[in-house]
């Protein structure tokens, strides 16, 4: 062939592929042997390699795929497996929160949305407000009873699979093969898989985490594209549409977990500060606001909801669970426990989750901080960070985060994991981030008008065509003679011997530590597979069999504290004392934080007929509560205990007879009526009286059920408040009409006391009261000229006391003179 002679024209690249590279000509080389001329002269098929190479663009998401979903479905195999093996081959859960889930996507199914009971109105807490609509979905559709958790193990395959995928994205910068490493190094740790396939929402959190990050890394990546090929490449249209699908996927990653609200704010930063680069300040704001704004108005409306049909902006589960609204700590103890809990969190991942001695836990971090030392990677390794960080932030505030196989910690331990396999492919690649460019621009073409390589995979189908060659007699089929600098991209240039050592001491380190790390993993990996199934087998031996029981008692209404399985089991309405399930506007979780007398005060307020008529509880948690309001009707045990709240699930026959509301004072007189009622420890009558009692460390709920002083032979209940000698609580009252009157309050007083009064500051009088073992009222006489309402400010200057009630009465209107009979 005459060199003169045209070169064919390179075939077209495959859809969707990189640009097939054109062979250099015989100029390209600086010494062709005769061979290699022949062999570049000479046109024929290619070869088995540089077909797959050609193909791979194509095949490589396919495979990706089904890898990463065979990872999940063994993972699953696995924990699932010891579910059945435990369980007799029954689905059940390892948690009893789980089913608190069923029991909202039921009711949703039902038609009664945001209820955790049906009846019971709406309900907040749930912290996940998505994912039972999820779960009702599964409902719907015939996977009813305990064939919901089937549903839920589909839907945490599905989710976790989907965050793979996302995952696998994120580190194809360091190269295709890098995200190979995702699925093992992700489903490693067994206290994340315990999470991930447990029924609860952290599978699915991860998925639609996905969702946000993969809109908010599309936007990033157009208008990179923008910045290097102009805004033709990614038109402001484009831009918008990627903005606001993040912002969409941002308010659903809100509603699935609200602690997803850092996750918001760092990936709509992200994509904003990459918009500013090649658009400008303007449309980086834009895009900011797009992608996050979505999500402030999911966080507000579900406020507005909350304030509306409970009366609380917060959501129960807050309310209940964080120190911040505990209204007994001073702040000190409130940062205190913060940082004890924050501290925990890293100590229970790193020292106990991650491996079963020290140090080999701190290998996922270490290998987590290795993408902040590449340019190319750093900047999404930083938003990775930030989320981790973030979350743990927000998490530790959560004073449950100890529970639950520290489930509510996962997230972070996901992202982190996703840092970790970055890290580790770093350490192994032949070649860091960047430097294929660099490399490019050293290798250019010394001939004028020769081709320049033409991306990655061109690349390596160089490679591949040089390697080919020299497993047939040394020749390098369209490149140089063997000895000489290698054609085909940085993989081959690296290949010297200088640079070979440092790659092979990092391969050699990455599987050093992969290996140790995993060493040290699998007792662990072992033990929650395990823990898996044994506590599927507790919820199923425990709360399940009391549900049955529930159900065959046909009860109105069931008592219980922060239980899921029996009401699902049972499928009958239920009262949550600890308040996450809710009842109408009554505040059971504030008052479940403030005490057992104040969550009584609530079902004082609840008509007779609706009051629960059992009670399923654990005694051990409650006190007093089953030995006064329960008679014992059977208990239910657990053997092998590692999950359940107690040994045995007693269910008890209610009986709320000392319960009465209304009534006035014993002392209360024929000519006398009550113009006003402060009932002390009753959150709701609290707020009516804007009542204000001494924080923190005072003003604790104490009840008593002690003989009625009207018929001793009637227990009355009544709870209230300590006060400590020396502070004062205060509330605002209505004042006599006719003038005149009295104050009464009422106590259980071990001990004597005196209690100063005063109205508007103006002191009153005091009111002694004597020491007694049962209830005692003392009162004082209210002068003439009180205005309609005052504010009643009452200290203990002897002795400490407990407030139980206060009355204002007033003298009723005298009855008219009758004449006398007769003429």
């Amino acid at each position: 062939m005459s060199p003169s002679r045209a070169e064919p024209v390179p075939p077209a690249p495959p859809e969707g592929g990189a640009p097939l590279p054109s062979r250099p000509k015989a100029a390209d080389t600086a010494e062709p042997d005769a061979a290699a001329a022949h062999d570049t002269n000479r046109a024929g098929p290619p070869g088995r390699l540089d077909r797959l190479v050609a193909a791979w663009p194509r095949v490589d998401p396919i495979l990706f795929s089904v890898y990463a979903g065979a990872c999940v479905l063994y993972a699953a195999v696995a924990f699932y497996g010891s579910m059945h093996r435990q369980t007799g081959g029954m689905w059940s859960a390892p948690l009893d929160d789980v089913f608190i889930h069923f029991d909202y996507a039921r009711a949703t199914a039902r038609g009664y949305p945001f209820q955790w009971s049906e009846g019971n109105g709406f309900s907040s807490g749930n912290t996940s407000l998505s994912y039972p609509f999820i779960l009702a979905l599964g409902y719907v559709i015939g996977f009813r009873g305990l064939l919901l958790m089937q549903w839920a193990a589909i839907v945490a395959c599905a989710s976790t699979l989907g965050f793979l995928l996302v995952g696998g994205r994120i580190l194809e910068p360091i190269g295709r093969w890098a995200k190979y490493l995702l699925p093992p190094v992700a489903l490693s740790v067994g206290a994340l898989d315990w999470s991930l396939f447990s029924g609860m929402e952290n599978a699915f959190h991860l998925g639609v985490w996905a969702l946000n990050a993969l809109a908010a890394l599309s936007l990033a990546d157009a208008a990179r594209e923008a910045g290097d090929a102009g805004r033709a490449a990614a038109p402001p249209r484009r831009v918008a549409r990627l903005g606001y699908a993040a912002g969409l996927a941002g308010a659903l990653l809100y509603a699935t977990r609200p602690e997803s609200v850092v996750c918001v704010a760092a990936l709509s930063v992200y994509a904003a500060l990459a918009v500013r680069r090649a658009y400008g300040a303007r449309a980086a704001l834009a895009t900011l606001l797009r992608a996050s704004v979505p999500g402030a108005l999911a966080c507000v409306a579900q406020a507005l909801a909350n304030r509306a049909f409970t009366g609380e902006w917060a959501a129960s589960g807050a309310i209940a669970k964080l120190a911040l609204n505990n209204p007994y700590m001073t702040a000190e103890e409130k940062w205190n426990t913060y940082e004890f809990l924050l501290t925990y969190v890293v100590a229970r991942n790193t020292n106990h989750h991650f491996a079963d001695a020290l140090p080999w836990g701190w290998i996922v971090p270490a290998l987590a901080l290795v993408p902040l030392a590449f340019r190319k990677t750093r900047a999404i390794a930083a938003l990775l960070w930030i989320h981790v960080a973030g979350w743990l932030a927000l998490v530790a505030l959560n004073g449950q985060v100890r529970w639950q196989n520290e489930r509510y910690t996962m997230p972070a331990v996901a992202w982190l994991l996703l840092l970790a396999a970055m890290g580790l492919a770093l350490l192994v690649a032949r070649t860091a981030p960047g430097s294929e460019a660099r490399a490019a621009a050293e290798r250019a073409p010394e001939t004028p008008g020769a081709p320049a390589p033409a991306g990655r995979w061109a690349r390596l189908a160089a490679v591949a065509r040089a390697l080919g060659g020299r497993a047939l007699g040394g020749r390098a089929l369209g490149g140089r003679a063997p000895g000489g600098p290698a054609p085909g991209g940085p993989a081959l240039a690296i290949g010297r011997r200088g640079a070979l050592v440092p790659w092979a001491a990092r391969v050699a380190l990455g599987l050093a530590l992969a290996a140790l790390f995993w060493v040290h993993q699998l007792p662990r990996m072992r033990d929650q597979i395990w823990f898996f199934g044994r506590a599927s087998r507790n919820i199923r031996d425990q709360h399940l069999v009391a549900g049955k029981v529930l159900a065959e008692l046909n009860v109105r209404r069931v008592l219980v504290g922060d239980a899921g399985a029996l009401l699902y089991a049972s499928d009958r309405p239920g009262l949550d004392l600890i308040g996450l399930g809710g009842y109408h506007d009554l505040p059971f979780a504030r008052a479940g934080v403030h005490g057992l007398g104040a969550s009584l005060e609530l079902i004082e307020r609840i008509a007779p007929e609706e009051r629960p008529d059992v009670l399923a509880i654990y005694p051990t948690w409650w006190g007093e509560l089953p030995a006064i309001f329960g008679q014992r009707i059977v208990g239910i045990p657990v053997v092998g205990n590692v999950i359940c709240g107690g040994a045995e699930k007693v269910i008890y026959r209610a009986d709320w007879s000392p319960l009465a509301r209304g009534e006035g004072p014993a002392s209360l007189r024929a000519d006398e009526r009550v113009v006003d009622e402060l009932d002390v420890a009753d959150l709701v009558s609290e707020r009516e009286h804007d009542y204000t009692f001494p924080r923190p460390q005072a003003g604790f709920v104490v009840f008593s059920v002690l003989p009625d002083p009207r018929d001793p032979g009637r227990d009355r209940f009544d709870a209230g408040r300590i006060i400590p000698g020396g502070r004062s609580e205060a509330a605002r009252l209505r004042a006599p009409r006719a003038g005149g009157g009295r104050l009464v309050v009422r106590t259980a007083a071990s001990r004597p006391a005196v209690i100063r009064a005063a109205a508007d500051g103006r002191e009153l009088g005091q009111l002694a009261i004597r020491e007694s073992d049962g209830w005692t009222e003392a009162s004082l006489d209210l002068p003439d000229d009180l205005p309609e309402t005052f504010t009643l400010t009452l200290t203990s200057v002897e002795g400490d006391w407990a407030d139980h009630h206060v009355w204002i009465l007033e003298r009723a209107a005298r009855l008219e003179a009758r004449p006398l009979a007769g003429p």
